[in-house]
């Protein structure tokens, strides 16, 4: 099957059914995709439409293990130009030839699927770190590249939005995970805090003890957002706010979880929607880092451990031919960033 360039036509069957995945999915990042630019916007829904469809292949499965084999076939043929008859997976063979992204990290993300089913423990954050930085910074690395972002500390920052994502949603998840028999907070912390893991898995309850737990977590991801968003200013000029909504939104999650007293297990938070409009709103404004911030994206600031492989897949790569207009818009970004340095350094 040849595999053609997604992006013409907007009433192709694939993007319908990837688009129609998306607004059924993730309500927060159909919201944030709505202020891509077209261009970036297409792929990014096949590039999602593929994880969604992975993601439910897996836990609707029987036999998860043979799902996952089954995906890493697939992944196979996509990588090879001869994708199945799957709407995501010929969508997801388009972007991939079309873009030239490398196979690292959507390998890396059918790994994190199978942590999940090999029922992994986390000890330490640098292992849930190592656990985002597939199920979620793979997904940053990716998006990236489709905004023809390959420099290092961009790419390093992007990952580690991603990173930051899921620690929001394990914060947010924990007694539905808990219930799925999964527990992905760090056990080190806990036992710090007086759990002991299996006795609390076996018997989920919310607490002081458990609440400091998703508190310290909630706090290491907003650690990691500030980091994330001093990449913005690399990205380009039309694509930073819809990157930022994404940052805003998610990390508005947290925000509402510590407000509503960090009970994870007995309740999930959600943002309304009306709240993600007004970050969507507040997004449109914030897309520059202030001069001379130390975590710019062309500063000196090292990737997260755990992200080191997916910044190094990138490699160097040529970016696709731009169109006149798209050659003015980087000109003036080049202009821009000259200028911040400027004013940073005066």
């Amino acid at each position: 099957m040849a595999v053609k360039a997604m992006g013409a036509r907007s009433d192709a069957p694939e993007l319908q059914a990837c688009r129609a995945l998306m607004q059924g999915g993730s309500k927060s990042f159909f919201t944030a995709s709505l202020l891509l630019p077209a261009r970036v916007r297409a792929p990014a829904t096949g590039l999602y439409a593929f994880c969604r469809v992975a993601d439910d292949l897996i836990d609707g499965s029987a036999e998860p293990q043979r799902a996952i084999d089954e995906l890493r076939e697939r992944v196979e043929a996509i990588f090879a130009g001869r994708p199945g008859p799957e709407l995501a997976d010929r969508a997801l063979a388009s972007v991939v030839h079309t873009h030239g992204l490398p196979r690292v990290p959507v390998d890396a993300l059918l790994e994190g699927f199978a942590w999940d089913v090999q029922g992994r423990s986390y000890e330490t954050i640098e292992d849930v770190h190592a656990y985002g930085a597939r199920v979620a910074g793979t997904v940053g690395v990716l998006m990236a590249m489709l905004m023809e972002t390959r420099d290092r500390a961009a790419l390093a920052r992007a990952a580690e939005l991603g990173v930051a994502m899921q620690l929001t949603n394990i914060a947010r998840d924990v007694g539905e995970d808990a219930r799925l028999g999964r527990l992905y907070l760090p056990a080190a912390w806990m036992r710090e805090a007086g759990l002991d893991p299996d006795a609390w898995l076996a018997k989920p309850a919310f607490g002081q003890a458990l609440a400091s737990v998703v508190a310290r977590l909630i706090g290491e991801a907003e650690r990691l957002y500030a980091r994330a968003e001093c990449g913005v200013s690399a990205l380009p000029r039309d694509c930073r706010p819809g990157i930022q909504a994404a940052r805003l939104v998610y990390g508005e999650i947290g925000q509402a979880l510590v407000a509503s007293g960090l009970d994870s297990v007995g309740r999930r938070t959600v943002v309304r929607r009306s709240r993600q409009l007004q970050l969507v709103g507040r997004a449109l404004l914030a897309c520059v880092v202030p001069p001379g911030h130390p975590m710019t994206a062309g500063g000196s600031v090292e990737p997260l451990q755990a992200v080191r492989f997916l910044v190094d897949s990138a490699g160097p790569a040529e970016l696709p031919a731009r169109t006149f207009y798209q050659r003015t818009v980087r000109v003036l970004e080049l202009f821009e960033r000259v200028e911040m340095r400027q004013r940073g350094s005066s």
